[in-house]
């Protein structure tokens, strides 16, 4: 623009144009933007102008709302203090009636406060009235009757007493016969049951065999030649043998039943045979020796067959064969031993318990028997010894240990075996007792009840198995003869030994007896 072909006051010119054009510009700018502003604020204004009225118009709204509201709620209060204040009147109402009924009833309760003190005034007045006639009458009584208070109160304490005890007595006594009779018929029960199916026979026994003779020539043989005979069969035998007046008979005589048999058996061949001499004695001894064995050996096999205990050591088996020829009381005691061993099987199932064991201790409980005329000692613990020699198990070898209560049971079995055993021995018909043994057992029986005061009379009957008492009813009441029983068979149990059972029996009597003249 500024070339060397222009001129300066054009120059000049041109400057001053832009100037003035750069001028007006700024000032049609400025007046624009004043413009602009301009607007904008009167757009605000107009804008705020209304937010204004509308908010102005929306606080009239409110102010009308809130002005019917609190007087809405003026009016609910009103009308709520209205109903209060009705309530209120109507509790003072209702208040005010039960005052008035309550002092009425208070005049009530003070009249009747006054009566009642009237009337107790007179109870006092006539209490201590009776209580004079009463102690006049006491001792009008205590003159009559001889007695004081104290005295008479003694003696009606006396009788309660005595009127107590016999009551007590009479319920004892029915408890003890309602318990009795109900443990004798389960007892009877199970004992019917276990012994309506037994059924064995018993051999009477005895210590002496007898063997017959076709004549009495036949003494002469058995005796021989200056009695070697007979030296040698008591030799050989170890039995003693009786040659007397018995016709037509000879009698062995020995406690070793074993030995008894096989003389026994010997004597009846060589009697049959009629050739009698040392030699042949020897001989027939020792063949009826192996006879009585092998019959030991069959016995014990068989005992074992019959209760069903196969597998027995055979020592044992021949010990329970040996008691084929061993009696107690007049009882073979293999018979014995087998119908134990039932009975024990039979009242284990019954009671839940071990069969086989008990049948094992019911069958062995004697075996010491077996053997007690060549060891010492009781038989039942040389029994328990025997056995547990040949492994018998433990709980047998206490069930006959303690069968005879010498050792203490230990389990249900051996009380089961004990009690069988009992039944076995004491039922009747099973022994056999001696006459004077029978007697000093009845004796002994009466002069154990006679040892206790108040005893009267006793008298034991019934071969010794029931002993009746009879005391004196002026020392001896109903309570006392109740415990006087309960003693006496507490000390025949400590003093005396007897199969079976003794029922005792005290009977106290009272006799009123008066005379007509």
């Amino acid at each position: 623009m500024w070339g060397p072909g222009i001129e300066p006051g054009r120059q000049v010119l041109v400057l001053v144009s832009i100037v003035l054009a750069a001028l007006i510009g700024g000032v049609i700018g400025y007046l624009l933007r004043w413009y602009l502003i301009e607007t904008h604020i009167k757009k605000a204004q107009a804008q705020a102008e209304r937010i204004i009225a509308e908010a102005e118009t929306r606080a009239k709204e409110i102010t009308l709302a809130a002005r019917d509201e609190v007087i809405r709620m003026r009016d609910e209060a009103e009308a709520e203090l209205s109903r209060r204040r009705a309530e209120l009147q109507r509790t003072e109402e209702r208040l005010q009636h039960r005052l008035e009924a309550l002092e009425h009833r208070f005049e009530q309760i003070e009249s009747r406060e006054k009566r009642l003190n009237q009337r107790q005034s007179q109870i006092d007045k006539r209490f201590n009235e009776l209580q004079k006639i009463e102690e006049e009458k006491r001792k009008e009584l205590e003159r009559i009757a001889g007695l004081s208070t104290e005295e008479a109160k003694a003696e009606l304490l006396k009788m309660v007493e005595q009127e107590a005890r016999q009551d007590m007595a009479r319920v004892i006594r029915q408890v003890e016969a309602e318990m009795q009779e109900q443990a004798e018929e389960k007892a009877r029960k199970l004992i019917t049951l276990a012994m309506e199916r037994i059924a064995s026979d018993h051999v009477a026994e005895t210590t002496v065999s007898s063997v017959p003779l076709p004549n009495d020539e036949m003494k002469g043989r058995i005796i021989g030649r200056q009695g070697r005979n007979i030296r040698a069969i008591e030799m050989s035998t170890g039995v003693d043998l009786v040659v007397d007046d018995t016709p037509e008979a000879v009698i062995i005589s020995s406690f070793d039943p074993v030995r008894r048999e096989v003389a026994r058996m010997a004597l009846g061949k060589l009697v049959q045979d009629g050739r009698i001499h040392p030699a042949r004695i020897e001989r027939e001894v020792e063949k009826a020796r192996q006879e009585v064995e092998r019959q030991i050996r069959e016995a014990g096999e068989q005992a074992a067959i019959e209760t069903g205990l196969q597998g027995l050591h055979p020592e044992i088996l021949k010990l329970v064969g040996r008691l084929k020829f061993r009696t107690s009381y007049g009882q073979n005691q293999y018979h014995h031993a087998i119908e134990t061993a039932h009975l024990a099987g039979l009242l284990a199932a019954e009671l839940g318990a071990d069969v086989k064991i008990c049948k094992m201790g019911g069958l062995l409980h004697d075996i010491g028997k077996a053997v007690s005329h060549e060891v010492e000692g009781p038989h039942a613990q040389v029994g328990a010894e025997i056995a547990r020699r040949y492994g018998v198990p433990e709980k047998v070898v206490n069930i006959i240990a303690s069968h005879h209560h010498e050792t203490e049971m230990e389990s249900l079995e051996a009380i089961i075996v004990a009690t069988a055993d009992a039944i076995s021995g004491a039922r009747p018909g099973a022994r056999r007792e001696a006459l004077e043994t029978y007697i000093k057992r009845v004796t002994a029986l009466e002069e154990i009840a006679n040892s206790f005061e108040g005893v009267q009379q006793s008298f034991a009957i019934q071969a010794g198995r029931e002993l009746r008492i009879i005391v004196k009813p002026e020392e001896i009441d109903d309570l006392a003869a109740i415990k006087l029983s309960k003693e006496i068979a507490r000390k025949i149990e400590d003093n005396l030994e007897y199969p079976g059972q003794i029922k005792v029996t005290v009977i106290r009597e009272t006799r009123a007896t008066e005379y007509a003249k």
